[in-house]
């Protein structure tokens, strides 16, 4: 049985904050073990815990605040669209990334994309 739209809201809301304050560890157990991730979309695919966790510790340290604006669950997978706010120094760098994932039966991530490209990074 697919996983509930429920569960699957619940991972999102956890995706979002984690990506704004967790660590890698923490956003790699929203992932199924042979899950896959491509950011952006025609960016080499990271295969694997290894490679996903290699990929969010980039995010870790980083002064981050993240929220939700919208999600859509239909059929065991969602798509959705999340603010992050990257604080540097003096600048504010803000992407709004549409991210699609597809879940195992457990409510494991098991594909993530998303989709975003350079000129939507809007620096302030």
């Amino acid at each position: 049985m697919p996983a509930s739209p429920d569960r699957i809201r619940q991972v999102v809301d956890d995706y979002v904050r984690l990506v704004g304050t967790g660590t890698a560890d923490e956003i790699v157990a929203l992932y199924a073990a042979d899950a896959t991730v491509e950011d952006p979309v025609g960016s080499d695919v990271r295969t694997g815990h290894a490679a996903i966790r290699e990929f969010y510790a980039g995010l870790e340290g980083l002064k981050q605040d993240t929220r939700l604006i919208t999600a859509r669950v239909a059929g065991g997978e969602v798509a959705f669209v999340f603010e992050i706010v990257t604080h540097a120094g003096e600048k504010t760098y803000t992407l709004a990334p549409l991210d699609a994932m597809t879940f195992d039966d457990d409510g494991l991530i098991t594909t993530m994309r998303a989709y975003w490209g350079d000129t939507d990074m809007v620096v302030s």
